[in-house]
């Protein structure tokens, strides 16, 4: 509600003049004024999903990591930071990703039937995302805007999209193949209703952990581990049933037809007949868990300067006049 200002004048002065000192007192401890910072990043990446994976249980985290199977991420980015406490990123990323059942070691347990699956995959990636990075610790700092060899641990969350075309090696060729164009598993099929054709375009949920350390006042090198949660379970072309072989020369060209029936079932152990542990009906993948990749590399970052040309705003308090 609006209080009329004539009548309060020297309350209201005294009151703003308190206030703007306190802001002034708790806000120069996080912030130094808006700055911007661009640079570029590295990173290993590594494939979450259906393929591949290690001893036991298929998992949808680290523990079905295969190191292997790392390819590597690079971009570029651009971030605006309001204070030191907080900034806000957007990054564009290309990089690659696999997943091979051929790379796990069996040791006679739940893993042994993906082993036996011998289905394999590759992509690229091109990602997109914003994400906003807190740093906690710089509560704690007495001076802030002494960045000056630092080290500062952050946290970053936000959103993205992502473009992705899986491809299998054919076992016949050697040749890697696109594998959406193949409906592998009945995608689009009459007879499978409930499989749509996917959709290469995704949104994804990055999430993460990093540490940077300031070089200088104008240059930082961070380490940081991004996990990306997707919605899709079909970046590597694998999420259900096997599907009647048959069907293949239903709905496709006689030669993508012929590659969909050598691709889609590349099991040693691959038998055709309904009810076999490899024939139609029996279980390709788990539609339960979305895929998920991540990578963890080095981002480098050059302060950019501000508004008005200046490598920092100095944080001012504001002016009263009475």
């Amino acid at each position: 509600m609006k209080q009329t200002l004539h009548s309060f004048r020297g309350k209201c002065s005294v009151f703003l003049l308190c206030a703007s000192l306190i802001y002034c007192t708790s806000y120069s401890q996080l912030s130094a004024g808006t700055y911007w910072e661009g640079g570029v990043t590295i990173a290993p990446s590594n494939f979450l999903g259906d393929l591949g994976g290690n001893p036991g249980k298929g998992s949808t985290f680290l523990k079905d990591n295969n190191f292997s199977m790392t390819r590597f991420f690079a971009g570029a980015f651009l971030s605006v930071h309001p204070s030191e406490f907080l900034g806000a990123r957007i990054a564009l990323n290309y990089g690659r990703i696999a997943g091979d059942d051929g790379v796990i070691k069996g040791g006679g347990g739940l893993e042994e039937a993906r082993l036996a699956r011998n289905l394999n995959f590759k992509s690229s990636i091109l990602e997109a995302f914003v994400v906003a990075e807190v740093y906690p610790t710089v509560i704690l700092e007495a001076d802030p805007t002494d960045v000056y060899h630092k080290f500062r641990p952050y946290g970053v969350a936000g959103v993205g999209a992502f473009h992705f075309n899986p491809k299998g090696q054919d076992p016949a060729t050697g040749q890697w193949v696109a594998l959406k164009p193949l409906s592998t598993e009945g995608q689009g099929f009459p007879e499978y209703p409930d499989r749509k054709p996917y959709s290469l375009w995704q949104l994804n949920i990055p999430l993460g952990v990093g540490v940077k350390y300031y070089l200088n006042e104008n240059v930082s090198l961070s380490f940081e581990i991004i996990h990306r949660k997707t919605f899709t379970d079909y970046i590597d072309d694998i999420s259900t049933d096997y599907i009647d072989p048959d069907l293949f020369a239903n709905y496709l060209p006689a030669a993508q037809a012929s590659v969909a029936h050598r691709i889609y079932n590349k099991s040693p152990y691959r038998i055709d007949d309904l009810g076999s542990t490899f024939g139609p009906g029996a279980k390709r993948g788990t539609p339960t868990n979305n895929d998920a990749y991540y990578s963890c590399g080095f981002k480098l970052a050059f302060r950019l300067g501000n508004g008005d040309g200046a490598w920092r705003n100095s944080t001012r308090c504001p002016v009263i006049r009475f």
